[in-house]
């Protein structure tokens, strides 16, 4: 089991880069000469398609690592030296804690449009602390439900008791990631997952070993995902539009929904690694990330599509309908954040999804 643990003292705050600020000057700067910087990211950054672009226009390599959990990445960081890291990705909902554990420099909101961001999606209560902004939103989407309409009714998935519902054993994948399973379970029950409290835990492990039964798979992005696009399964359980919108062109059975109880928003941002000895070149990498071509690239990734932060994103017509451009703000009202624990909470979340996983 992953759990939270103490970060040496020697990651402290600093002060992030005052220089240029404009997006336009960082994209068109000539490469002076080859740089290198290392970001610990979610598999979307690890595109060439993304990656590529930022390097030819300003010569910096990026050199990306890919996980998922915050837990993993603090144990990828501890086993690491200071200075080995240079950007975070990291969910929303855990950067007062990275922060708190001094990981992350103070960014500069010059380095972006604030303005192109939505009010929910720009969440200051997560991404700033004691007035200083820590992290940027970059992206973000939903843990919904996404199946498979030849197989099984919208109607039913519109309903959250169908994630446990014993007549759809053996036809479901579960996303294996705790956060957004566990909030998704809480928000089916008519819970608030910003009042989450482990008085609450009982009755989610309840549903959560239910929804076990039906379960053909508990399993990655990736494999979660090809499991629903090639027939093994027909719902997935903590899939949204990351899942099956870059599918539904070639396979339009394909779908998702956020039940009529509520779904789940994720939110990931990006920040600049406090031990960083390259911040300017950090600094650069955040601004290619929140301009409009950057955002359209991250929203499009391989590895899995998502809402932009930045409305901005030099997004198609087409890719827009993909992602439901339009109906974003009834999907914003009808969603809530993941469960924001404490370290005594989420050790007591982590055990119970080990549990889960090892029934």
């Amino acid at each position: 089991m992953t759990t939270f643990t103490a970060i040496p003292a020697r990651y402290r705050a600093l002060a992030l880069f005052t220089g240029t600020t404009a997006i336009a000057a960082v994209l068109a700067m000539a490469p002076a000469s080859a740089e290198e910087i290392n970001a610990l990211v979610w598999c979307d950054h690890t595109d060439d398609a993304l990656l590529e672009p930022f390097t030819k226009a300003t010569g910096i390599e990026v050199n990306v690592k890919d996980y998922e959990g915050t837990g993993t990445a603090l144990t990828l960081v501890d086993q690491s030296q200071p200075g080995d890291w240079d950007v975070f990705v990291v969910d929303s909902t855990d950067v007062k804690r990275v922060v708190d554990r001094g990981l992350l420099a103070p960014v500069d909101p010059g380095l972006i449009d604030m303005s192109a961001i939505p009010d929910a999606v720009k969440a200051e209560d997560l991404h700033m602390v004691d007035g200083k902004w820590y992290a940027f939103p970059e992206k973000f989407g939903y843990n919904a439900i996404a199946y498979n309409r030849d197989k099984v009714s919208e109607a039913d998935m519109r309903k959250a008791a169908s994630m446990w519902d014993p007549k759809f054993k053996g036809e479901v994948a579960i996303y294996d990631y705790y956060l957004p399973i566990i909030s998704q379970i809480a928000v089916g029950l008519g819970m608030n997952t910003a009042d989450f409290t482990a008085d609450d835990i009982p009755a989610v492990r309840e549903k959560l070993f239910e929804m076990k039964k039906n379960a053909k798979l508990v399993s990655d992005v990736v494999t979660s995902q090809t499991a629903l696009a090639t027939g093994e399964v027909d719902i997935l359980v903590g899939g949204g539009e990351y899942a099956v919108a870059s599918l539904m062109a070639e396979q339009p059975e394909l779908d998702w929904v956020l039940p009529a109880e509520g779904g789940v928003r994720w939110q990931q941002a990006i920040g600049v690694f406090a031990d960083s000895e390259k911040k300017d070149a950090a600094g650069k990498f955040v601004a290619y990330i929140l301009s409009p071509e950057g955002q359209a690239r991250l929203a499009t990734s391989s590895c899995y599509w998502g809402m932009p932060a930045n409305m901005s994103a030099a997004l198609t017509d087409a890719e827009k309908k993909s992602l439901r451009w339009d109906e974003q703000p009834a999907f914003i009202k009808g969603s809530q954040r993941y469960i924001s624990p404490s370290e005594d909470l989420d050790t007591k979340l982590q055990d119970l999804w080990t549990e889960f996983l090892q029934q």
